[in-house]
């Protein structure tokens, strides 16, 4: 095992993303003291009996004490108020990042919250899957598995080795790590996860509303497409709530590029032009072939997962 890339770790909310954060430090060695703090009581004796950290801490102020890597794991519009209720015991030099799947927004809320001594380096996995809490989470995650970080505007070197130290732990983990704008970042994530998260909810929320098909004949014969909404729509609510009201300019302009198209389409399905639908269809179809040879065909590795510490 390689000499840990941080002495002291410390993770801020342990849901999915947290809980995989610690077991894939522990499994890779990535860290060699991870200590965890997560506001729920309940959330923090499940860490304890899963043993995922050296400490769970009742406050993230005794959490990042001495850490010189802070990750914040919560819902995006939490991460500017924790960080500024415990900024005060981050050791300067430590590195602060995060795990949202909304970037500029937290880029700012961490800036306003933290003093300058601080490193902040803005992160975001793309892993994940509908399921949350302590147990879902499993070291292997973030295997192959994108992690883009985006860099404040600094080119001092002290900064600089910070960003490099926190892709060097990425890498450990498993991940192949992308450096990107954060503005570019959220339009990305508009169109790869945020419109499709939206479309599922709303798609879902529509079938269980009409009037001539019963919930239980919605159930009984969801065919392969519907299971696969109902899958995405099962994701946590309130990190969801968080990223659409956090990123809603890039999501409303995605969002408007993809009415315009359904529209279209549904013109092409009136007039019976089928040519229209056979191109789309095909089109789309490569776009598919392409997601598998770039290895991200799942939202989770293609091996049994493991539950439990």
């Amino acid at each position: 095992m390689a000499d840990p890339v941080f002495a002291r770790l410390a993770i801020i909310g342990c849901g999915l993303i947290g809980s995989s954060l610690a077991r894939g430090a522990r499994a890779s060695g990535a860290a060699a003291e991870i200590v965890i703090h997560d506001a729920s009581p309940f959330a923090r004796a499940r860490i304890a009996e899963l043993g995922l950290a050296d400490q769970v801490t009742l406050s993230a102020e005794e959490a990042v004490t001495g850490a010189d890597l802070i990750i914040f794991a919560t819902p995006v519009r939490a991460i500017g108020e924790a960080a500024a209720a415990c900024a005060h015991a981050i050791s300067p030099g430590a590195i602060v990042s995060d795990v949202g799947s909304v970037k500029a927004a937290v880029s700012e809320a961490l800036s306003a919250a933290l003093p300058d001594s601080v490193h902040i380096v803005p992160g975001h996995p793309i892993a994940g899957t509908e399921q949350s809490g302590p147990d879902a989470g499993f070291a292997e995650l973030f295997h192959q598995r994108w992690v883009i970080l985006t860099p404040q505007a600094r080119e001092d070197d002290a900064y600089l080795e910070a960003v490099q130290r926190l892709a060097d732990f990425w890498t450990a983990l498993g991940a192949q790590v992308e450096r990107m704008d954060d503005k570019h970042h959220d339009l990305v994530l508009a169109v790869t996860s945020h419109l499709p998260h939206l479309i599922a909810y709303n798609i879902v929320g529509t079938a269980a509303d009409m009037e001539e098909v019963t919930r239980a004949e919605v159930m009984k014969y969801s065919a392969g497409g519907f299971r696969d909404f109902t899958r995405i729509a099962a994701s946590d609510p309130t990190m969801w709530r968080d990223i659409f009201l956090t990123n809603k300019d890039a999501v409303l302009e995605v969002l408007g590029r993809f009415t315009e198209d359904l529209q279209a389409l549904s013109r092409a399905i009136r007039w019976g032009e089928g040519d229209k639908l056979y191109d789309l269809f095909s089109r789309t179809r490569e776009i598919r072939r392409g997601v598998i040879e770039a290895g991200q065909e799942s939202a989770e590795p293609d091996f049994g997962r493991k539950r439990g510490g």
